[in-house]
This record gives structure tokens, sequence and C-alpha cells, in this order.
């Protein structure tokens, strides 16, 4: 199964691709703002989860520093994926405030959702790499579901 998210000129921002036994996401983005981005929406696409009814907005400033641009994108997602699987939150837009490799302060909008059809347990380094490529930049990310 191939699931892919098409952002217009610049290609698919996101297409889920075959993994032995969790999930796993092929990530692109301009920059690496775009590529965070494009993770944390490919991140929900995969919990896809169930809005609640009441639709209430929620907010969080999410400020994260890592060793690495690696690390900030696990990082990143883990932070996300924390928040829908202790409160039910989820987000789906994204500001970002302030980026580098190493840290990254964005506000993360969205409300609360009535259940998950897919939880991730974690996010993995497992074969983590970004590399840049003559497009911007591509990651393939593995989730533990």
């Amino acid at each position: 199964m191939s699931d892919v998210v098409d952002t217009g000129a610049s290609g698919a921002a996101f297409e889920e691709i075959e993994h032995t036994a969790d999930r796993a996401l092929r990530i692109r983005g301009c920059n690496l703002e775009e590529l965070l981005v494009n993770a944390a929406r490919g991140l929900l696409n995969i919990m896809d989860p169930v809005p609640s009814a009441g639709g209430r907005t929620a907010t969080r400033v999410i400020d994260l520093a890592a060793v690495d641009a690696e690390t900030l994108l696990v990082n990143w997602l883990s932070e996300l994926a924390f928040w829908a699987e202790t409160e039910m939150l989820v987000f789906d837009r994204f500001e970002v405030e302030q980026i580098s490799s190493t840290h990254l302060r964005a506000v993360a909008r969205g409300g609360r959702a009535d259940r998950l059809e897919r939880h991730v347990k974690a996010v993995t380094f497992h074969n983590l790499d970004i590399v840049q490529t003559p497009h911007g930049l591509t990651a393939t990310v593995v989730f533990d579901v």
C-alpha cells in the first residue's frame, strides 16, 4: 500500500512505503521546516484520528533541542505522538517560529480526537537519514505501531 499526498510543484510531501513489521513514511520538503511539517502531516495520516464532535481548538508551543537534524525530526514526531496518545490531541496546523538543525520552536494547532484508528508506540531511528536532493530534503521514518 502506498498513500501519496501531493503538494503541487515540489512533488509528494510524504508517502507511506512498505515496511516488514511497522509503518514507514518517505517524507520530502524543500527545506528542514517543510520536511518537519510534512512529517507531522504524515504522522497524522498514519494515526487516522476520528475528530471529536466538540471540535475544541487546542494550541501547544513545542520547543525542542537535539544534537542533529535526524534527532530533531524524531523528537518532533515523538512529541506529537505523545500528545495524541496521552491527551487525544492531534495537530494539523503548524507555525514554525525558529528552526535550525538542532532547535525547533513551533506552535501546533488542532483539536481533540474521539479515537485514533492506529496508535504509534514510537518513532524510530531505524535507517533514518535526512538526505539533500536536487529538489530539497528527503527522509524515511519508521514508526513502531
